[in-house]
């Protein structure tokens, strides 16, 4: 049996019969850019941005470098893209009154790509390396950056790109580092009218093998995305290839030699009922043990297709995630913080000597149209350890053993569906997306030194379920060779983003 193998992310276009057969296979690798020139994008552009306060001018700023030309079939790959924007003195103030002493950005700009009167709209997704300071008066200005999509022209005539919608994620923080109220802005803004919204126009020759333009293959691709196609031209938007991992992101290698392995990147947040608050965790590494597809006819109309797999965490040789720092209140108005340990109970070993599946996925396709659901239910046993506390910033000895006082078990649960016209949106193992679920956790045990401080723990962070929110990045099969989605040193090129 072949195995739910998912080179790609949340979206994608086939057609027909091709959609069952591209929900269980990966992309293809997006071909080499032959480009005999290079053109430098450098547009200002200005937006009207909506804010809880009203709406505010924006200006936003778009630099990039893509080729001057290529021919049909081959990718287009923007480099070297930064967004600059530019926020006005009212949003300045805004973030003033919330206590904000430094702010961070995360940008998606939609770029608008036509070609012989087909359209597909593309996301730059850019993030602010650091924070910036926030100004006491004046504009400020923040720049971020990040790998974008690249195009594949199916056909000979001029590609071009333009900006249209902008979206901005502030996230502030009060001088000591501590998240603001609220903890983020968003703005949504809209292009300004009467201003020149293009950014490059790519020259497209015919193929030289056939004269004419080479239809695309179905290739990975980022959320977000949509697309009108025309009777001739179908520019194909697919993932960045080899895009370098997330600074922060720890080792993740897959095993080239496994064709059942698969690594892949999840961040999130876990929510903490009881204060209203949530954490975030770093981008973490999970080993994926795919199990065998099993199809089943059974439910009339319908083909299901089961898999029983295992993840595993991955942070330095141990089954845990990276180290989180996290904020809470205990006697119900100290802030304190502490260092969160959440470690994996790997699953027990059968009799063959494999693990015990903690994931499992049904694949159901409506055989009339081939639309398909997928579910994905995946269990994790854990434990959480806290160290480093500190109450009120005055370091707290709770001993090297403070932490729940037995497993607890998260559910996570992820949905993906399958349109009749082959556009995936949401969740599957093999190609990522988001997955929700909740967690309560027991008692603690364990904490302190010169005095029992269980119930201080207990009563700030146990008892009531909270909303936990994980992003999965597209995993990289190391045996498929796929550089779409591995680097060359068999690591996941898909480096998610925390969302809430």
């Amino acid at each position: 049996m072949k195995r739910i193998q998912g080179a790609g992310v949340r979206r994608r276009t086939a057609r027909g019969a091709a959609v069952a057969a591209a929900v269980l296979m990966g992309g293809m690798i997006p071909s080499a850019q032959a480009a005999p020139g290079v053109l430098e994008i450098d547009a200002d552009l200005a937006y009207t941005c909506d804010l809880p306060s009203g709406e505010q001018p924006v200006k936003a700023g778009v630099r990039a470098r893509v080729a001057e030309a290529v021919r049909a079939g081959q990718a287009v790959q923007p480099e070297d893209v930064v967004t600059e924007v530019t926020l006005p003195e009212g949003v300045v103030t805004e973030l003033t009154a919330a206590g904000a002493a430094t702010v961070s950005a995360e940008t998606r700009l939609t770029v608008d790509l036509a070609q012989n009167g087909g359209h597909a709209d593309a996301e730059w997704v850019g993030a602010g390396t650091e924070s910036a300071p926030v100004p006491e008066t004046g504009d400020l200005t923040l720049n971020t950056s990040g790998g974008v999509p690249y195009v594949k022209p199916g056909a000979p005539g001029d590609l071009s790109f333009a900006a249209a919608g902008l979206s901005v994620v502030l996230t502030p923080r009060t001088a000591e580092g501590a998240p603001t109220e609220p903890r983020s802005l968003a703005l949504e803004c809209v292009l300004d009218a009467d201003q020149e919204a293009s950014l490059a126009t790519v020259g497209v020759a015919a193929d030289e093998e056939d004269g004419t333009g080479s239809e695309p293959s179905p290739s990975a691709s980022l959320p977000g995305r949509t697309a009108e196609w025309g009777d001739t031209g179908r520019p194909e938007v697919g993932k960045r290839a080899e895009e370098p991992a997330a600074a922060d992101a720890p080792p993740c290698v897959g095993d080239p030699d496994d064709p059942f392995n698969m690594v892949a990147y999840v961040t999130g947040y876990a929510n903490v009922t009881k204060l209203d608050g949530a954490t975030r965790f770093p981008v973490a590494c999970g080993q994926i043990t795919q199990g065998e597809t099993r199809p089943d006819f059974s439910d009339p109309g319908y083909m299901h297709m089961y898999q029983d797999s295992t993840v595993v965490l991955d942070y330095q040789g141990k089954p845990q995630l990276p180290p989180a720092e996290g904020t809470f209140l205990t006697f119900g108005f100290m802030p304190t913080t502490a260092t969160l340990e959440m470690t994996q109970i790997p699953p027990g070993t059968r009799d063959d000597g494999s693990l015990t599946p903690n994931v499992k996925s049904d694949l159901a396709i409506k055989m009339s149209d081939f639309s398909s659901r997928n579910t994905t239910v995946i269990t994790l046993d854990l434990m959480l350890r806290l160290h480093d506390v500190e109450v009120n910033g005055v370091p707290l000895d709770v001993g090297d053993d403070c932490r729940t006082s037995k497993p607890f078990t998260l559910t996570l649960n992820g949905l993906g569906t399958y349109g009749s016209d082959g556009v995936l949106d949401g969740y599957t193992l093999g190609q990522g997306g988001p997955v929700t679920g909740s967690v309560t956790l027991p008692p603690f045990s364990g904490c302190g030194v010169d005095e029992d401080l269980d119930n201080l723990f207990t009563a700030s962070l146990s008892g009531s379920p909270g909303y936990v929110k994980q992003v999965q990045g597209a995993p990289c099969a190391a045996a498929q060779g796929d550089r779409a989605v591995c680097t060359p040193e068999n690591q996941p090129v898909d480096v998610p983003k925390a969302a809430r």
